[in-house]
């Protein structure tokens, strides 16, 4: 709230970033996952040997116990393989798992705190993209690729020729991954940027699907989405071409390289430079060796989905450290000291009038003070509402609550201490009772009620069908936007908070409504909160002491209620005395004299 976001602070007063750090606690399940699979590669040479003494051991000799026995042993092994690969795979899915429950809090949290759009919006699904690599077939052909010497070695051990046989073809299909990789790196980006906005958008139009119908925009919206999810699809796709065909290649290659490995294995077999077991087993080996690169060229989508996922969960995690515990303070007690507050708009050209939202703002208030801000539209009224709850991040000047900046609480210790009504009220899915006490699980019914009852929407809300246990916030609405506001008010009083922040809160209350309002401001100041209203209707104003009038995001006028209004209002011309002439004799001079005061 001193001009920086809490989450940049200074790197020595912060924890380090979240996502590295979770990883870092996944260390030892991927070493033992890299274990496992040295193990598994070393049991994949079971078919290439058990080939072998088939053809140099078994056929020459003829021995069916020999051949029994060597079968036998081939159960055990393949057995300890797929036991091993089960452990591997439940090792990275529970590793996966454990990531999303580390991160996925602190993701959601952060997300909300740092208010961040576009495509660094998205670290839930990151961290969903995250999870699936972990726990799908991409990773274990990674996991394989360091082991593709182990079958090198054994080639090069059969026969020098057959090694370099299958070192030049791992170069060619190396290279083509490599190709692929470097022609869809940027495409993936540009796909998961384009179909984030697409689904953004989507998820608008559902909440704005009443206005949509009823100005007959379906065709017209419908044509707008289909225009960016189908920018994202050919985005994606221009990456799924060139990853097919490096697929194709990659497969066929290998096909074609385990009939080169076959055809010089014969060859080698006419020079008498080895057994014919040897060549179904160098075929075998060849293909095993180049299995992983082919997976990971299979899989280099989903790689690159988690690559992208993986830097932009690092950047995020970095631009929103947590910070350090901070001191506990005492709450708040309502006194404000605002000084030199400034807020740039992020769309306007540096420089110019409009980049100035709000420009060197400055008042003070004790507790129990109720502030009145009035201006004209785009005045900075509702800037000033996001600035004083921690909404938004003021870029100059600074906010003090009783001498502290507000980044000196933790987000939570001080949210209990502040309402807020934002100007378009909102409830979150659940029932009246969640939205009220701010989904606090431990929340005191007698609270809740006292709040209702301040705000004077305790009978109103007895009188739905299900009282304080009706659902709003999804699906068909049951309340009226009155209501909603009203339900809203409620909300920023609940607990006891001493400074409450009231953005347009009449905007669409009825005579009773507003006057309930205003017996909430005053019933919320004889309890000491600090009540702060952004109006543009005078009934808001009946029950502040205070004015502060801005335009153009600067201050024009702060002070009591009734300077302010005195000194704004222009003065009422008297009336000139018009020429006296005698009354008729029999017209009474009170009559007149109540005329006069008509007129």
């Amino acid at each position: 709230m001193n001009g920086k976001k809490s989450g940049a602070a200074a790197p020595s007063a912060r924890h380090g970033n979240s996502y590295r750090q979770a990883l870092r606690a996944l260390r030892g399940l991927f070493l033992g996952a890299g274990a496992l699979s040295a193990i598994i590669n070393v049991l994949m040479l079971t078919g290439s040997i058990y080939m072998l003494q088939v053809y140099d051991r078994v056929l020459p000799s003829g021995s069916v116990p020999t051949l029994q026995g060597l079968f036998l042993i081939v159960i055990l092994l393949y057995a300890f393989l797929g036991f091993y690969d089960f452990l591997r795979a439940r090792i990275l899915a529970r590793a996966a798992v454990r990531l999303d429950n580390a991160l996925g809090p602190v993701a959601f949290r952060q997300w909300l705190r740092s208010g961040q759009k576009g495509e660094n919006a998205l670290p839930l699904r990151d961290l969903e993209i995250m999870r699936g690599f972990m726990s799908g077939p991409a990773i274990h052909g990674l996991f394989d690729l360091p082991w593709i010497p182990i079958y090198l070695a054994v080639l090069f051990l059969i026969h020098p020729w057959l090694g370099w046989l299958t070192v030049g073809g791992a170069a060619v299909v190396a290279i083509a991954a490599w190709v692929n990789r470097l022609m869809t790196q940027g495409g993936l980006g540009r796909s998961m940027a384009m179909d984030a906005t697409a689904r953004a958008f989507a998820d608008q139009s559902l909440r704005s699907a009443e206005t949509v119908q009823a100005l007959g925009m379906e065709g017209r919206v419908a044509t707008r989405w289909q225009g960016m999810h189908e920018d994202a699809l050919a985005a994606g796709q221009r990456g799924s071409d060139v990853n097919e065909v490096t697929s194709a290649f990659s497969k066929s290659f290998r096909m074609l390289l385990q009939s080169a490995m076959l055809t010089l294995g014969a060859f080698l077999v006419l020079r008498h430079e080895i057994t014919a077991g040897m060549i179904i087993a160098t075929s075998i080996l060849s293909g095993r060796a180049l299995a992983p690169v082919d997976q990971v060229i299979g899989q280099w989508r989903a790689i690159g989905r988690a690559g992208v996922a993986h830097r932009r969960l690092s950047g995020f995690f970095d631009s929103a450290a947590t910070p350090r515990a901070p001191v506990d303070l005492p709450a708040p007690t309502g006194r404000i000291s605002v000084r030199g507050l400034t807020k740039l708009s992020p769309n306007a050209a540096p420089g110019s009038d409009r980049a100035r939202m709000l420009h060197q703002v400055g008042f003070e208030l004790s507790p129990g003070d109720g502030l009145g801000v009035i201006g004209n539209s785009a005045a900075g009224k509702s800037t000033l509402a996001r600035l004083l709850v921690g909404a938004w991040a003021p870029d100059g000047g600074e906010i003090r609550l009783d001498g502290a900046t507000p980044d000196q609480w933790a987000p939570e210790a001080l949210g209990r201490s502040i309402g807020y009504l934002p100007q378009a009220v909102e409830m979150l899915p659940g029932t009246i009772r969640d939205n009220i006490t701010r989904f606090d699980p431990e929340a005191s019914d007698a609270k809740m009620i006292e709040a209702a009852k301040i705000s004077g929407v305790h009978d109103m809300i007895l009188g739905l069908p299900m009282g304080y246990e009706t659902r709003i916030g999804a699906g068909e609405q049951p309340l009226s936007g009155g209501q909603i506001q009203r339900l809203g008010l409620v909300r920023a009083v609940y607990g006891d908070p001493k400074i409450i922040v009231l953005d347009e809160p009449n905007s669409n209350l009825d005579a009773g409504g507003e006057q309930a309002l205003a017996q909430t401001i005053r019933a919320m100041r004889e309890r000491g909160s600090t009540v702060i209203v952004m109006a543009h209707r005078p009934s808001a104003l009946a029950a502040v002491n205070k004015i502060l009038v801005l335009q153009n995001g600067m201050v024009l006028k702060f002070g009591d209620k009734e300077e302010v209004l005195r000194a704004a209002m222009p003065p009422r011309p008297v009336p000139t005395a018009p020429a006296t002439t005698a009354p008729p004799a029999n017209e009474p001079v009170r009559l007149r004299a109540s005329n006069e005061d008509k007129a």
